[in-house]
Order: C-alpha cells, then sequence, then structure tokens
C-alpha cells in the first residue's frame, strides 16, 4: 500500500467515527439531560509505507477518544411537581445494582413504594447517600432550589447534588447516565439551583450538528474520489511497466 492510499483510508476512518457521533448527538436532541460529544483527534507521525526515495515520514490523523460539553440545555417548563432540572454545574446522584451513577435527567416519580425514582425506576439520593421516600398518598413535595424536598412546609430530605473537578474522567454508561471512576473525588455543590416543573433539554445545537454532518459526508466523499484515483493511476502504472521491455 503507498502512502496516499494509506493516509486516505486513516482519513476515512476517522470521518466514519465523526459520522457517527454526529448523527447520534442529532438523535438525541430531544433527550433530557443530554450532552454534546465531540470527536478528540491527534496527529500521528509514522515511517512511509513505501521508501522509494520519497518522504521519511507521513502524518495523517488519528481518533483518541470523545469528549463532552457540559453546558447548561435549555429548560422546559412541564408543570410536573416531580420534573426537576439543574441549573449550573452538578449532577442528580441515583442508585443502580452497579453502584452510584450521576445524571441531569430530571424526570423522576415516586413508586408504588414511596420513593422517589428514575423513570425507570432507579433510586433518588439524599445528601446523606440514602433512598427519599414520599408518602405516596400526600400532597405533591415542594422542591426549593437549594434541593430541600418539603411536604407540608416541613423537610423531609435534601437532595444529593454531586460534581467532579474533572467532568471529563467521567464514563458514559448509557440511559443519560455517568460512572465516576474510582479515584475521583466526588465534590458536593454548596448552592446548587434546582428548578421544579422543569426538564433540561439537551445541549445539542442542530444546525451545528447539521453542518457538522453534511461537511463530513462531503470530505468523505472528497477522499473516496481521491482514493479511487490513486487506485486508478497504480492500476495503470503496473499495466505500463507490464509492457516495458
Amino acid at each position: 500500500m503507498n502512502n496516499a492510499l494509506m493516509v486516505g483510508l486513516t482519513r476515512q476512518m476517522v470521518l466514519r467515527r465523526q459520522m457517527d457521533i454526529t448523527a447520534n448527538n442529532i438523535a438525541n436532541m430531544s433527550t433530557a439531560g443530554f450532552k454534546v460529544e465531540k470527536l478528540l483527534l491527534r496527529n500521528v507521525t509514522s515511517g512511509p509505507a513505501t521508501a522509494m526515495g520519497g518522504a521519511a515520514k507521513i502524518n495523517f490523523v488519528q481518533d483518541t477518544g470523545v469528549t463532552r460539553r457540559f453546558s447548561d440545555g435549555q429548560l422546559d417548563k412541564t408543570g410536573r411537581a416531580l420534573d426537576l432540572a439543574i441549573r449550573g454545574p452538578g449532577f442528580f446522584v441515583i442508585e443502580t445494582p452497579n453502584g452510584e451513577r450521576y445524571t441531569r435527567d430530571g424526570r423522576f416519580a415516586v413508586n408504588d413504594v414511596g420513593i422517589l425514582s428514575t423513570s425507570d425506576g432507579m433510586a433518588v439520593l439524599d445528601d446523606g447517600g440514602a433512598q427519599i421516600t414520599l408518602d405516596v398518598n400526600s400532597e405533591a413535595p415542594v422542591i426549593t432550589k437549594e434541593g430541600s424536598v418539603q411536604v407540608g412546609g416541613l423537610e423531609v430530605a435534601r437532595l444529593d447534588i454531586a460534581n467532579f473537578e474533572n467532568l471529563s474522567s467521567l464514563k458514559k454508561v448509557g440511559e443519560g447516565r455517568f460512572k465516576a471512576p474510582a479515584n475521583a473525588a466526588v465534590q458536593a455543590v454548596e448552592n446548587p439551583v434546582v428548578m421544579q416543573h422543569f426538564l433540561e433539554r439537551s445541549n445539542v445545537v442542530g444546525i451545528v450538528e447539521m453542518s457538522r454532518m453534511i461537511q463530513t459526508t462531503r470530505a468523505y466523499q472528497s477522499v473516496s474520489n481521491m482514493l479511487s484515483k490513486a487506485e486508478t493511476l497504480s492500476e495503470r502504472t503496473i499495466q505500463r511497466l507490464g509492457t516495458v521491455r
């Protein structure tokens, strides 16, 4: 394989990965709490595929991972007492069979036994790490901006709003949730802003992602055309060399 083909194929691999990420962003434009993702790239220097008196080294781009932008999404007013959103830094803390997870998706409900839960039944935790229990027959709770859960004017719990110094260390585990590494220091948000009756939309900007998809598609087509021409040129060169006597 010559240098042009090697560089072109690595470029196509990166563009395919970019297209997958962009398509995922667009698909989650209406997902509560979703954070837009972006491909991380780096320049890699390698020896040439063929020497033949050509360049000593070649450079190409390689993807190294995915990063996320944790800026706030737009708030949608729903009117539901257990729809919650966070303004500024922080995550709701939930209990799962695999340990604590962190989310910005505040679509909560009270299950049959009175535990404040996510839409798929995972318990929401208070600032002491305990499940929050509410009387299913009582009035709807009032949740203050500080995260205090109150029923009849009395505080029954306080939401745990956690944050991390290095957000890039969080690993996405599906369902709009993140897992913190074992050595991550969980920080309590001192002055959280919790909005009751609201949900946070994703922070995906549709026009930006659509433009990126178009650019990626065009770039992929351009590389494909280049590879096709390079392959044709190689075939013609081999044919001509075969006729030389």
